[in-house]
């Protein structure tokens, strides 16, 4: 019982880390920084997209990189629940400020959705991030922009190499799978 409990407890802290790295906006402004002044898009745009993306991509890189890990249905469940409770949060907070309310979870979900309907459109691409980079410039406001193109396509890709690495540290599987 007590190496259930053990077990339970760093499947919770692993979703709880990844939350917290999925919220983290330290990436974000390093990469609006890179954003090159020529790009052709409104850079709040860019940022609040920037943000989204990362956590859809957190969400998405747990049961891709924990394929066939038993652990992958727990951790998902939980950094879900973690998002949705934080969502609910800036959501109300929000609501209060501009006087209606938004449904922030549900903007996650459906640019999630876009994302992977996009990748399932395009199950021929190379990589998942070449599809998600010109989606990423859609839902900015320019798919054409080759700047916010490459803005999203870098925040994908360092977002899952980031979850590979913490699930590699944290030892949780031996079963780490994504590339």
């Amino acid at each position: 019982m007590e190496k259930l409990k053990e077990a339970k407890s760093g499947i919770e802290q692993a979703a709880e880390d990844l939350f917290n790295f999925a919220v983290d906006r330290e990436d974000v402004k390093a990469l609006m920084a890179y954003l090159h002044e020529a790009a052709d898009i409104k850079r709040n745009s860019v940022e609040y997209e920037l943000q989204i993306l990362k956590i859809i991509s957190v969400g998405w890189a747990i049961p891709y990189c924990l394929e066939n890990a038993p652990q992958k249905d727990l951790i998902s469940a939980y950094y879900w629940r973690a998002i949705q409770n934080f969502s609910q949060s800036l959501s109300e907070t929000f609501g209060l400020m501009v006087g209606h309310s938004i449904d922030y979870f549900q903007v996650l979900k459906d640019r999630l959705d876009t994302y992977v309907s996009a990748l399932q459109q395009q199950s021929d691409a190379p990589e998942p991030a070449v599809v998600i980079g010109p989606e990423f410039a859609k839902a900015c406001g320019n798919r054409d922009d080759v700047f916010t193109v490459m803005t999203g396509s870098r925040m994908f890709l360092a977002t899952i190499a980031s979850v590979k690495q913490y699930l590699e540290t944290v030892n949780l599987s031996d079963q780490i799978v994504c590339h």
